[in-house]
């Protein structure tokens, strides 16, 4: 998934409302452009190359971000080519409700975009929009689909775990990850399953609509029969990964 989103498009086209619409489902940061402006970048005017630098700016802020794990939408006018490319590369959305805005500079300067994820036009209620945006985002897991299977305790879940992960997610396109029950049993599983889930859901953020957690009991033996219809094998990691996961699990067994 993109993580850095741009919801672009001319003055009062409803830009912000699609963005305050669209935060909450993908727990998204936003970046107002104007509210940039007047708290950062009260130096620039509304020059062509103002307006570039000024896109970059709010370009560098969604880096950042995203660079954390986080998820950023940026509410901005981003009016020419030049400005978009100096904003950098983003999940894409046009505004494309009013023919004209309040400022007639921009009007003049605003180009519509070759190219965008998608095209919003002047029907529909914003919350139609951001779930339509939601589900190019984030498409959802598909049951049906070729799906490998990781059962673990993930206490905590680390860096070789999601490295496993990453490699089933890389041969067989989606995965489930099954949260043993073992909270509270002795001191190495101190974590619920709520808090296992949100770490995971965190560490693989970029792979959402990939990947599906459930909680399962306490896992012990895993038996099957002849035919079964699906393979059983280990994932060799690199030797770097294999020893950052052998000192978690001693530093883990070591703790009081």
């Amino acid at each position: 998934m993109n993580r850095k989103i741009l919801i672009m498009g001319l003055p009062g086209a409803g830009k912000t409302t699609l963005a305050n619409a669209l935060a909450p489902l993908l727990n998204a940061v936003v970046f107002n452009a104007d509210a940039v402006r007047a708290n950062l970048s009260r130096d620039l005017g509304f020059s062509l190359d103002d307006r570039i630098e000024h896109a970059k700016r709010m370009g560098w802020m969604c880096d950042r971000v995203v660079e954390a794990g986080g998820t950023v939408i940026a509410d901005f006018i981003c009016p020419t080519p030049d400005t978009r490319a100096a904003f950098g590369d983003a999940f894409t959305i046009w505004l494309d409700r009013i023919v004209a805005g309040r400022f007639e500079d921009t009007n003049r300067m605003f180009a519509q975009p070759e190219h965008f994820d998608l095209r919003v036009p002047a029907e529909g209620a914003p919350q139609f929009w951001a779930e339509k945006a939601l589900a190019l985002l984030r498409p959802p897991f598909d049951p049906q689909r070729p799906t490998a299977l990781f059962v673990g305790r993930y206490q905590p879940f680390h860096r070789g775990h999601q490295r496993l992960i990453e490699e089933g997610l890389r041969r067989v396109g989606q995965v489930c990850i099954a949260v043993r029950n073992t909270h509270g049993i002795d001191a190495k599983n101190p974590l619920p399953y709520f808090a296992v889930k949100q770490r995971i859901e965190t560490a693989l953020a970029p792979y959402a609509g990939r990947f599906v957690i459930v909680p399962v009991p306490n896992i012990t033996n895993v038996f099957y029969g002849r035919d079964v219809g699906y393979k059983v094998e280990r994932i060799m990691l690199d030797e770097e990964t294999e020893a950052i996961s052998a000192s978690k699990v001693r530093a883990l067994s070591a703790a009081p």
